[in-house]
Formats: C-alpha cells, structure tokens, sequence
C-alpha cells in the first residue's frame, strides 16, 4: 500500500527529530490516510479511496466525489482516479 492520497497526490515528508541537545536524527512525516469508500451519484457505484483527512473534508465541503472530481486538476489525481474523472464527465 503506497502512502499516498489518491486525490491530492500527498507524500510523506523527510525531517529530523529533535531533541533537547539539538540531535537531530532522521525521520519522516506520513499523510493521516484514511481508507473511505465514497458514493458516486452520477456513476450509481461505491469507489474505495485511499485519502487524507484534509482531503476527505475538502470532498465534504464540495458536496460529494462527483462534484470534487469535475473541479480538480487531474494532475494530481492517482490513474484510478483519473479514469473514474473520465467516466465521470462522460456520463455527466
């Protein structure tokens, strides 16, 4: 399972941790992923996503997957996501 979000296209981050003395070892900083299965009302069919927290509320906010999917940039989207966009726009 690759740490990435099928919709926003996050990665995890390279850092340090810190400590006190200011050591610094090496560390990474994964995206809170989430697997959720979203409704598509234009398709009639539950797609399962893997997706960060951040994105699962932009998803809400823009009222369901069909409507986020017809306003994002497919640059970012994972290859399932970006046929699910296409069938998406075909059937709309």
């Amino acid at each position: 399972m690759s740490k990435r979000c099928e919709l926003t296209g996050v990665l995890p981050l390279k850092g340090h941790n810190v400590s006190h003395a200011k050591n610094k070892t090496k560390r990474r900083f994964l995206p809170n992923l989430k697997k959720v299965t979203f409704k598509s009302d234009i398709l009639k069919k539950n797609i399962k996503l893997n997706v960060t927290n951040a994105a699962l509320r932009t998803v809400d906010f823009k009222g369901g997957l069909d409507k986020y999917l017809l306003s994002a940039k497919s640059k970012k989207l994972s290859k399932k996501v970006k046929k699910l966009k296409s069938s998406i726009y075909s059937k709309a």
